[in-house]
């Protein structure tokens, strides 16, 4: 009895949440966006400045960093200094950075995902939106908010204006998964897709899982890098 009560006990033990670090020079900011990010998300520490966050990432080794693209401190580098003085680090190899800024300039949106970010959200975003992107990013995911995407596409190689030469796996697609497949490669979520195509979220996740398949891809960040070896986006 004991023991099938000790199994359903560790049945109902919670997932271990995502451990985040956040770094912005304005407290107001951090304080705020703390109260507002799920449960999904445990916030393990803060940092205010680029020497600050180097130390604080480097001693924690958070799971997400949310990082701040313009802060003080360092060499005057930001957000993507921070990336890069801790890229090199073999403790923080599983960590993820995604970038939060009240920009949405193109250079601070490439320069910070050239440094190695995984994403970018403006800071309009809301805290269930920080959470998800945080979540993905995690899970091996790159986010952008849709209207920064086609900045990173244009750094990247893909907006140089060449026509997408045939494609025997693009052939295998239905004209209806060709425009979903471009929407998530660009970083829309499913109930954005399924809004614009006037379609169902679960549609939607049909025809995802249908394109994954016959591209032999895993997940959207593949999905990503797909379309932009293509030309697709």
């Amino acid at each position: 009895m004991t023991d099938q009560h000790e199994t359903d006990r560790r049945h109902e033990e919670p997932t271990p949440s995502i451990r985040v670090v956040i770094v912005d020079d304005h407290q107001i900011f951090r304080t705020g966006l703390r109260a507002e990010l799920g449960p999904q998300l445990d916030v393990v520490g803060e940092a205010a400045s680029v020497d600050e966050a180097v130390e604080r990432i480097a001693a924690l080794a958070p799971d997400v960093v949310l990082l701040d693209v313009h802060l003080p401190g360092g060499s005057g580098g930001g957000g993507a200094e921070v990336v890069q003085r801790l890229a090199a680090d073999p403790a923080l190899r599983a960590t993820r950075f995604l970038a939060l800024s009240v920009s949405d300039a193109a250079d601070d949106v490439v320069s910070v995902i050239r440094a190695g970010a995984r994403g970018y959200l403006t800071k309009a975003a809301s805290g269930s939106e920080v959470t998800a992107a945080a979540v993905r990013v995690h899970g091996g995911d790159a986010v952008f908010s849709p209207r920064l995407a086609g900045f990173v596409l244009d750094a990247f190689g893909a907006g140089g204006g060449e026509t997408a030469a045939a494609d025997d796996e693009l052939d295998r697609l239905s004209a209806r998964e060709q425009e979903v497949m471009r929407m998530i490669a660009r970083g829309y979520a499913y109930k954005e897709v399924a809004a614009e195509l006037f379609l169902s979220v679960k549609t939607v996740e049909t025809h995802v899982s249908k394109v994954l398949r016959k591209l032999q891809l895993s997940n959207r960040h593949e999905l990503t890098a797909w379309a932009l070896q293509r030309r697709l986006l």
